[in-house]
């Protein structure tokens, strides 16, 4: 027979506006305020520890003195303002006809 998992329990103090807010998420949903709470900090926790976690070794590499040169700034840069600026094909003008 597997072992019974057992479930931990956490008090968190919440505003009043984020408390009626899961309130009404778990009324919508037909879930409990416990699960949509569990749900959005495991949501949240997944993908902000990692972040937390490269931030620290981006600086313990700095700390050491390992930054990039100013050329692989300027490439990176480069790729970035590629990304956002607009594709600006040529398009035909689309009008709705009146029927």
């Amino acid at each position: 027979m597997a072992a019974e998992v057992k479930d931990s329990q956490v008090s968190v103090r919440l505003t009043s506006d984020l408390k009626d807010k899961i309130e009404a998420y778990a009324g919508l949903t037909g879930r409990t305020k416990s699960y949509v709470a569990m749900e959005a900090l495991s949501s949240y926790l997944e993908w902000r520890l990692p972040q937390i976690e490269d931030l620290k070794a981006a600086v313990a590499a700095a700390d050491q003195g390992d930054f990039a040169s100013d050329d692989e700034v300027s490439v990176a840069l480069a790729r970035q303002v590629a990304r956002k600026t607009p594709r600006t094909a040529a398009r035909p003008a689309t009008r709705l006809r009146a029927k």
